[in-house]
């Protein structure tokens, strides 16, 4: 047996210390697809508002598993495994598009919008000769359909029977804080993929962990949009995967010495923006919160940051890269004034976002960084060993959240 076959072992039941090896381990990624992805969870997959109307479909993924949606006739949305029943090959080459029905280009296999297989090109043969067995049925073959959930215009999938709704999947306070965001229609007003050089649970932590935001990025600070200092905190829900960590702009904060005490690189006051109108936004939502990041277990994201609005989706490729989707987001009613706000400050978040581009690098120097210490764990105690929700956001009890639900799913 081989170090990278070794088991991998936990520092007992806690939350506190975390396997380098879970990052980089190959049996780990292919129980994490079973376990996980094809598991007991709900996978986002899209908007609604990606499948307007009849026939709109939608290419995407349940963690590694190519998956098309599609709106039918009868306004219901379905999804099925984009794998063609004869030789696996992919059903849909296309990003998005709208179809009556689905014809895998290899052998010409047809399949209905909700993913049954309906036709065989010459089943009967050509002249007598060849052709399917009289006995086929199909009926008993076509890809694998997912189970759909909508939930304030999100489209979530599952391959398991046994997941909760979604409801009750996300608990109360992470619907409430999901409507907050989500509570009237939307547009899409922008896309970017970003392919990540490290595992995808690297990401999912990093979005998870309110401690690093105001240390890593610059802007935060230097601009005053988040501190640690300032209002705010961290929802972290019973099942720990999923977590809302939220800020407001508090002038005392701003004020605040902390930072410039303990000689912190993101405190820095050379820099200036040319265009100040960057950050003039506008208030919409009341409740003074200026920064809301939400995640859903397993590799969902939502959000606000300032009037910039995003979903994100985590998606594995391998177990050392990670592509991240990022859709942005206006209100169908938005004004052109409004519009603009949304569309200037999309440069503060993204693959080369003032705010989060070190958090497309930072990931990849972890990756690095471990690839010597299989036998090593992280440190995971910032704010103690609890996943419990808190007034304070220089904590990681969402991370440990993340690996409560991580463990439970793995049985681990």
């Amino acid at each position: 047996m081989t170090q990278d076959t070794q088991p991998i072992h936990w520092a007992g039941p806690g939350l506190t210390r975390i396997p380098f090896a879970l990052y980089s381990d190959a049996q780990t990624g292919a129980d994490e697809q079973a376990r996980i992805f094809r598991g007991e969870v709900w996978n986002y997959l899209c908007l609604e508002a990606e499948l307007p109307d009849s026939g709109s479909y939608r290419t995407t993924f349940a963690g590694e598993t190519p998956v098309v949606v599609v709106r039918d006739g009868d306004g219901e949305i379905y999804a099925f495994e984009n794998r063609c029943a004869h030789r696996g090959a992919l059903i849909a080459l296309e990003k998005s598009g709208r179809a009556e029905n689905f014809q895998c280009v290899y052998h010409a296999w047809s399949y209905s919008r909700q993913g049954d297989l309906t036709g065989i090109a010459f089943e009967q043969g050509v002249k007598g000769q060849g052709g399917m067995p009289a006995g086929f049925c199909k009926e008993e073959h076509g890809p694998r359909k997912l189970r759909i959930a909508t939930f304030c215009g999100l489209v979530f999938g599952s391959f398991s029977e046994d997941v909760p709704g979604i409801e009750e999947y996300l608990g109360d306070e992470i619907c409430q804080r999901i409507e907050r965001v989500l509570h009237k229609p939307v547009e899409v007003i922008g896309r970017f993929t970003q392919a990540l050089p490290n595992n995808w649970k690297l990401y999912v932590e990093n979005v998870k962990d309110s401690y690093h935001a105001s240390l890593l990025h610059l802007f935060f600070t230097t601009f005053e949009l988040n501190r640690l200092s300032q209002k705010g905190g961290v929802i972290v829900d019973e099942s720990g995967g999923h977590h809302v960590s939220y800020s407001m702009i508090d002038p005392a904060a701003e004020k605040d010495a902390s930072y410039k005490e303990q000689a912190l690189r993101s405190d820095n006051d050379r820099y200036r923006l040319k265009d100040p109108s960057l950050l003039a936004g506008f208030t919409e939502y009341g409740d003074g919160v200026t920064l809301q990041i939400l995640s859903v277990f397993p590799g969902f994201v939502l959000q606000q940051i300032q009037n910039c609005l995003a979903v994100r989706q985590v998606l594995p490729k391998g177990v050392e890269r990670t592509e991240l989707n990022w859709t942005y987001l206006g209100y169908a009613d938005d004004t052109p004034e409004q519009r603009k706000v949304r569309l200037k400050q999309s440069n503060l978040i993204g693959p080369a976002g003032f705010i989060s581009m070190e958090d497309g690098a930072v990931g990849g120097f972890v990756q690095r960084g471990i690839a010597g210490a299989r036998d090593h764990d992280a440190v995971v105690e910032m704010g103690g060993d609890s996943t419990v929700s808190s007034e304070g956001r220089a904590t990681e009890a969402s991370v440990r959240g993340f690996w409560k639900a991580y463990r439970h799913h793995m049985r681990a």
